[in-house]
Protein backbone atom coordinates (compact mmCIF):
# COMPACT_ATOMS: atom_id res chain seq x y z
CA UNK A 1 0.00 0.00 0.00
CA UNK A 2 1.85 2.95 -1.43
CA UNK A 3 -0.64 5.77 -1.27
CA UNK A 4 0.15 6.80 1.88
CA UNK A 5 2.00 10.02 1.22
CA UNK A 6 1.12 13.56 0.32
CA UNK A 7 2.79 16.49 -0.57
CA UNK A 8 6.32 17.43 -2.06
CA UNK A 9 8.54 20.05 0.38
CA UNK A 10 5.85 19.63 3.34
CA UNK A 11 4.62 16.71 3.05
CA UNK A 12 3.03 13.65 5.42
CA UNK A 13 2.21 9.87 5.57
CA UNK A 14 -0.50 8.97 7.56
CA UNK A 15 -0.35 5.45 9.68
CA UNK A 16 -2.35 3.03 11.06
CA UNK A 17 -6.38 1.29 11.00
CA UNK A 18 -9.62 2.30 12.81
CA UNK A 19 -9.77 -1.10 14.83
CA UNK A 20 -6.34 -1.36 15.32
CA UNK A 21 -3.76 0.18 18.18
CA UNK A 22 -3.30 3.92 16.83
CA UNK A 23 -3.25 6.20 14.01
CA UNK A 24 -0.71 8.37 13.51
CA UNK A 25 1.21 10.73 10.90
CA UNK A 26 4.75 11.33 10.17
CA UNK A 27 5.27 15.26 9.12
CA UNK A 28 8.23 15.93 6.93
CA UNK A 29 9.36 19.50 5.69
CA UNK A 30 8.10 21.26 8.80
CA UNK A 31 10.58 24.45 9.47
CA UNK A 32 12.09 24.51 12.35
CA UNK A 33 12.15 27.19 15.55
CA UNK A 34 8.14 27.00 14.90
CA UNK A 35 6.39 28.03 18.27
CA UNK A 36 3.53 24.95 18.64
CA UNK A 37 0.19 25.22 20.99
CA UNK A 38 -0.72 22.12 22.27
CA UNK A 39 -4.06 23.24 23.78
CA UNK A 40 -5.11 24.24 19.97
CA UNK A 41 -4.07 21.16 18.15
CA UNK A 42 -6.27 19.61 20.37
CA UNK A 43 -8.73 22.06 19.46
CA UNK A 44 -8.76 21.39 15.92
CA UNK A 45 -8.76 17.32 16.20
CA UNK A 46 -12.35 17.99 18.39
CA UNK A 47 -13.36 19.76 15.60
CA UNK A 48 -13.59 16.33 13.70
CA UNK A 49 -13.88 13.90 16.82
CA UNK A 50 -17.09 11.59 16.76
CA UNK A 51 -19.09 11.96 19.62
CA UNK A 52 -19.30 15.60 20.00
CA UNK A 53 -22.64 16.90 18.54
CA UNK A 54 -26.05 15.13 18.29
CA UNK A 55 -26.71 13.46 15.16
CA UNK A 56 -23.65 12.33 14.48
CA UNK A 57 -21.13 9.31 15.28
CA UNK A 58 -21.57 8.49 19.26
CA UNK A 59 -17.96 6.82 18.78
CA UNK A 60 -15.81 8.67 21.36
CA UNK A 61 -12.48 8.92 20.87
CA UNK A 62 -10.39 11.81 23.79
CA UNK A 63 -8.25 12.21 20.84
CA UNK A 64 -5.10 12.00 23.33
CA UNK A 65 -2.21 12.56 20.78
CA UNK A 66 1.68 12.00 21.59
CA UNK A 67 4.44 13.84 20.31
CA UNK A 68 7.23 11.44 19.36
CA UNK A 69 9.68 13.16 17.71
CA UNK A 70 10.35 16.61 16.04
CA UNK A 71 9.35 18.99 18.55
CA UNK A 72 11.09 20.14 21.89
CA UNK A 73 9.86 22.69 24.41
CA UNK A 74 6.86 23.13 21.78
CA UNK A 75 9.46 24.19 18.83
CA UNK A 76 9.54 22.26 15.57
CA UNK A 77 13.34 21.27 15.44
CA UNK A 78 13.32 20.52 11.59
CA UNK A 79 13.33 16.92 11.68
CA UNK A 80 10.44 14.46 11.23
CA UNK A 81 7.31 14.91 13.58
CA UNK A 82 6.02 11.61 14.52
CA UNK A 83 2.83 11.32 16.43
CA UNK A 84 0.37 8.85 17.28
CA UNK A 85 -3.54 9.01 18.60
CA UNK A 86 -4.24 5.94 20.90
CA UNK A 87 -8.00 4.00 19.30
CA UNK A 88 -9.83 3.65 22.94
CA UNK A 89 -13.48 3.19 21.82
CA UNK A 90 -13.08 1.25 18.50
CA UNK A 91 -15.69 -2.02 19.73
CA UNK A 92 -14.30 -4.26 17.31
CA UNK A 93 -16.01 -6.98 18.49
CA UNK A 94 -19.31 -5.15 16.60
CA UNK A 95 -17.94 -6.78 13.40
CA UNK A 96 -17.72 -10.59 14.35
CA UNK A 97 -19.34 -12.30 11.81
CA UNK A 98 -17.90 -9.73 8.91
CA UNK A 99 -14.70 -11.56 8.77
CA UNK A 100 -16.37 -13.63 4.96
CA UNK A 101 -18.47 -10.37 4.15
CA UNK A 102 -18.10 -7.51 2.22
CA UNK A 103 -20.05 -4.75 1.79
CA UNK A 104 -20.66 -2.06 -1.35
CA UNK A 105 -19.45 1.25 -0.43
CA UNK A 106 -16.66 0.32 1.74
CA UNK A 107 -13.69 -0.62 -0.32
CA UNK A 108 -14.11 -4.19 1.30
CA UNK A 109 -14.10 -6.06 -1.95
CA UNK A 110 -11.38 -3.83 -3.44
CA UNK A 111 -9.19 -4.01 -1.09
CA UNK A 112 -9.80 -7.60 -0.79
CA UNK A 113 -8.82 -7.76 -4.73
CA UNK A 114 -5.84 -5.87 -4.59
CA UNK A 115 -4.14 -7.27 -1.00
CA UNK A 116 -5.44 -10.52 -0.71
CA UNK A 117 -6.47 -9.69 2.85
CA UNK A 118 -8.61 -6.95 4.66
CA UNK A 119 -9.15 -5.50 7.97
CA UNK A 120 -12.92 -6.14 8.46
CA UNK A 121 -13.15 -4.07 11.87
CA UNK A 122 -14.67 -0.68 10.49
CA UNK A 123 -13.01 -0.79 7.25
CA UNK A 124 -9.37 -0.58 8.30
CA UNK A 125 -7.56 2.34 6.39
CA UNK A 126 -10.70 2.76 4.64
CA UNK A 127 -12.43 4.07 7.37
CA UNK A 128 -13.06 7.70 8.51
CA UNK A 129 -10.73 7.87 11.00
CA UNK A 130 -7.83 8.04 8.94
CA UNK A 131 -8.86 11.50 8.80
CA UNK A 132 -7.61 12.44 11.98
CA UNK A 133 -4.20 11.96 10.67
CA UNK A 134 -4.59 14.93 8.05
CA UNK A 135 -6.03 17.08 10.99
CA UNK A 136 -2.74 16.78 12.66
CA UNK A 137 -0.79 17.58 9.77
CA UNK A 138 -3.10 20.28 8.63
CA UNK A 139 -2.47 21.94 12.00
CA UNK A 140 1.82 22.15 11.34
CA UNK A 141 0.77 23.42 7.96
CA UNK A 142 -1.56 26.41 9.07
CA UNK A 143 2.00 27.59 11.02
CA UNK A 144 3.74 28.12 8.01
CA UNK A 145 0.94 29.65 6.65
CA UNK A 146 -0.68 32.17 9.23
CA UNK A 147 -1.45 34.79 7.29
CA UNK A 148 -4.14 32.89 4.67
CA UNK A 149 -7.63 32.17 6.06
CA UNK A 150 -9.16 29.19 4.68
CA UNK A 151 -12.58 28.80 6.28
CA UNK A 152 -15.32 26.04 5.03
CA UNK A 153 -18.54 25.05 5.22
CA UNK A 154 -21.49 23.55 4.27
CA UNK A 155 -24.27 24.79 1.71
CA UNK A 156 -26.19 21.74 1.31
CA UNK A 157 -27.27 18.76 3.25
CA UNK A 158 -29.67 15.61 1.89
CA UNK A 159 -32.77 18.01 0.07
CA UNK A 160 -31.61 21.06 2.80
CA UNK A 161 -29.87 23.92 1.19
CA UNK A 162 -28.08 26.99 2.86
CA UNK A 163 -29.25 30.07 1.60
CA UNK A 164 -28.11 32.67 4.06
CA UNK A 165 -24.65 33.06 5.81
CA UNK A 166 -24.12 33.67 9.41
CA UNK A 167 -21.13 32.65 11.82
CA UNK A 168 -20.92 29.81 14.44
CA UNK A 169 -22.61 26.77 13.23
CA UNK A 170 -21.81 23.77 15.58
CA UNK A 171 -22.58 21.46 12.93
CA UNK A 172 -20.18 23.85 10.42
CA UNK A 173 -23.54 24.21 8.64
CA UNK A 174 -23.73 27.72 6.73
CA UNK A 175 -26.52 29.49 8.73
CA UNK A 176 -25.49 29.06 12.27
CA UNK A 177 -29.43 29.92 12.93
CA UNK A 178 -30.72 26.76 11.69
CA UNK A 179 -28.49 24.53 13.91
CA UNK A 180 -31.72 23.14 15.49
CA UNK A 181 -33.11 22.30 11.76
CA UNK A 182 -30.26 20.44 11.21
CA UNK A 183 -30.38 18.74 14.28
CA UNK A 184 -33.55 17.09 13.96
CA UNK A 185 -32.76 16.33 10.07
CA UNK A 186 -29.80 13.98 11.44
CA UNK A 187 -31.15 12.78 14.08
CA UNK A 188 -33.97 11.69 12.25
CA UNK A 189 -31.83 10.48 9.97
CA UNK A 190 -30.05 8.08 12.34
CA UNK A 191 -33.09 6.69 13.97
CA UNK A 192 -34.07 6.07 10.62
CA UNK A 193 -31.05 4.21 9.45
CA UNK A 194 -30.65 6.36 6.89
CA UNK A 195 -27.87 8.41 5.47
CA UNK A 196 -27.21 11.49 2.96
CA UNK A 197 -24.14 13.34 1.49
CA UNK A 198 -23.92 16.99 0.36
CA UNK A 199 -21.34 19.95 -0.60
CA UNK A 200 -18.86 21.81 1.35
CA UNK A 201 -17.43 25.52 0.25
CA UNK A 202 -14.41 26.36 1.16
CA UNK A 203 -13.02 30.12 0.43
CA UNK A 204 -9.38 31.07 0.93
CA UNK A 205 -8.00 34.55 1.61
CA UNK A 206 -4.79 36.35 1.81
CA UNK A 207 -3.54 33.74 -0.89
CA UNK A 208 -0.56 35.30 -2.50
CA UNK A 209 -0.02 35.27 -6.29
CA UNK A 210 2.53 32.58 -7.50
CA UNK A 211 1.49 29.51 -5.83
CA UNK A 212 1.39 26.12 -8.04
CA UNK A 213 3.78 24.59 -10.28
CA UNK A 214 2.46 23.48 -13.90
CA UNK A 215 1.82 21.75 -15.77
CA UNK A 216 1.40 18.35 -13.50
CA UNK A 217 1.47 20.11 -10.26
CA UNK A 218 -1.06 23.05 -10.77
CA UNK A 219 -2.59 24.38 -7.82
CA UNK A 220 -6.00 23.40 -8.72
CA UNK A 221 -5.02 19.71 -9.74
CA UNK A 222 -3.30 19.68 -5.86
CA UNK A 223 -6.42 21.02 -4.32
CA UNK A 224 -8.38 18.09 -6.17
CA UNK A 225 -6.28 15.63 -5.42
CA UNK A 226 -6.68 16.39 -1.50
CA UNK A 227 -10.24 17.02 -1.84
CA UNK A 228 -10.68 13.57 -3.61
CA UNK A 229 -8.31 11.82 -1.51
CA UNK A 230 -11.08 12.00 1.56
CA UNK A 231 -13.52 8.97 1.94
CA UNK A 232 -16.47 9.74 0.28
CA UNK A 233 -15.82 13.12 -1.56
CA UNK A 234 -16.77 12.36 -4.90
CA UNK A 235 -16.28 16.01 -7.00
CA UNK A 236 -14.77 18.83 -6.75
CA UNK A 237 -15.05 22.09 -8.86
CA UNK A 238 -13.05 25.75 -8.62
CA UNK A 239 -15.26 28.84 -8.92
CA UNK A 240 -17.73 28.64 -10.97
CA UNK A 241 -17.43 25.21 -11.36
CA UNK A 242 -18.93 23.28 -14.41
CA UNK A 243 -21.51 26.18 -14.92
CA UNK A 244 -18.54 27.37 -16.96
CA UNK A 245 -19.68 25.12 -19.60
CA UNK A 246 -22.69 27.13 -20.25
CA UNK A 247 -20.80 30.42 -20.58
CA UNK A 248 -19.67 32.26 -23.06
CA UNK A 249 -16.13 33.05 -24.22
CA UNK A 250 -16.76 36.55 -23.86
CA UNK A 251 -18.66 36.37 -20.58
CA UNK A 252 -15.35 34.18 -19.48
CA UNK A 253 -12.59 36.70 -20.63
CA UNK A 254 -13.92 39.67 -18.73
CA UNK A 255 -14.37 38.38 -15.08
CA UNK A 256 -11.77 37.09 -13.10
CA UNK A 257 -14.04 36.41 -10.18
CA UNK A 258 -15.34 33.57 -12.17
CA UNK A 259 -11.84 31.78 -11.83
CA UNK A 260 -11.98 31.07 -7.98
CA UNK A 261 -8.52 32.45 -7.55
CA UNK A 262 -6.51 30.17 -9.84
CA UNK A 263 -5.80 31.31 -13.30
CA UNK A 264 -3.34 28.20 -15.54
CA UNK A 265 -2.91 26.07 -12.16
CA UNK A 266 -1.27 29.15 -10.33
CA UNK A 267 -2.56 31.64 -7.91
CA UNK A 268 -3.87 35.22 -8.83
CA UNK A 269 -4.16 36.69 -5.34
CA UNK A 270 -7.80 36.40 -5.19
CA UNK A 271 -9.60 34.25 -2.87
CA UNK A 272 -9.62 31.21 -3.82
CA UNK A 273 -13.21 29.37 -3.88
CA UNK A 274 -13.87 25.94 -4.33
CA UNK A 275 -17.01 23.01 -3.65
CA UNK A 276 -16.25 19.68 -2.51
CA UNK A 277 -19.19 16.71 -3.09
CA UNK A 278 -19.41 13.80 -0.95
CA UNK A 279 -21.73 10.78 -0.93
CA UNK A 280 -24.00 9.37 1.74
CA UNK A 281 -22.31 7.21 3.91
CA UNK A 282 -23.05 3.07 2.82
CA UNK A 283 -23.47 2.16 6.46
CA UNK A 284 -27.15 2.47 6.46
CA UNK A 285 -30.24 0.03 8.03
CA UNK A 286 -30.17 -1.56 11.68
CA UNK A 287 -26.10 -1.07 11.87
CA UNK A 288 -27.21 2.60 11.11
CA UNK A 289 -29.53 2.93 13.91
CA UNK A 290 -26.89 2.19 16.62
CA UNK A 291 -25.59 5.58 16.55
CA UNK A 292 -21.75 5.10 16.06
CA UNK A 293 -21.88 5.49 12.27
CA UNK A 294 -22.64 9.36 10.50
CA UNK A 295 -25.79 9.91 9.16
CA UNK A 296 -24.11 12.29 7.03
CA UNK A 297 -19.78 12.96 7.51
CA UNK A 298 -19.95 16.44 6.53
CA UNK A 299 -20.14 18.11 9.76
CA UNK A 300 -17.02 16.69 10.69
CA UNK A 301 -15.79 16.37 7.36
CA UNK A 302 -15.14 20.29 7.17
CA UNK A 303 -12.36 19.99 9.68
CA UNK A 304 -10.39 17.71 7.16
CA UNK A 305 -11.39 19.91 4.14
CA UNK A 306 -9.43 22.99 6.07
CA UNK A 307 -6.78 20.86 6.95
CA UNK A 308 -5.92 19.42 3.13
CA UNK A 309 -6.08 22.97 2.24
CA UNK A 310 -3.63 24.39 3.98
CA UNK A 311 -1.15 20.77 3.69
CA UNK A 312 -1.64 22.23 0.02
CA UNK A 313 -1.24 25.62 0.21
CA UNK A 314 2.24 25.16 2.72
CA UNK A 315 3.35 22.76 0.22
CA UNK A 316 3.09 25.12 -2.32
CA UNK A 317 4.34 28.52 -0.55
CA UNK A 318 7.51 26.40 0.65
CA UNK A 319 7.94 25.84 -3.02
CA UNK A 320 7.42 29.04 -4.85
CA UNK A 321 9.77 30.42 -1.60
CA UNK A 322 12.27 28.10 -2.91
CA UNK A 323 12.04 28.95 -6.21
CA UNK A 324 12.10 33.07 -5.08
CA UNK A 325 15.41 32.43 -2.95
CA UNK A 326 17.41 30.56 -6.19
CA UNK A 327 16.35 33.56 -8.11
CA UNK A 328 17.94 36.50 -5.77
CA UNK A 329 20.57 34.35 -5.10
Amino acid sequence: MRGNHFGKLFSFSSFGESHGNSMGVVIDGMPSQIKINQEDLQSELLKRAPGQIPGTSQRREPEKYEILSGVMNDLTLGSPISITIKNTNHKSEEYKGFENTTRIGHADQTTLDKYGIRDHRGSGRASGRETVSRVIAGYFAGLIIPQIKVESYITQMGELTASEKSEGSQYNWLNSNEDQKIQDYLINLQNSGESVGGTIQTVIRNVPAGLGEPCFDKLKADFSKAMLSIGTCIGFTLGTGINFTTLKGSQISTDRSLFGGIEGGISNGDDIIFTSYFKATSTVGEKAKQGRHDPCILPRAVSVVNAMSKCVLADHFLRQQSYINIKES
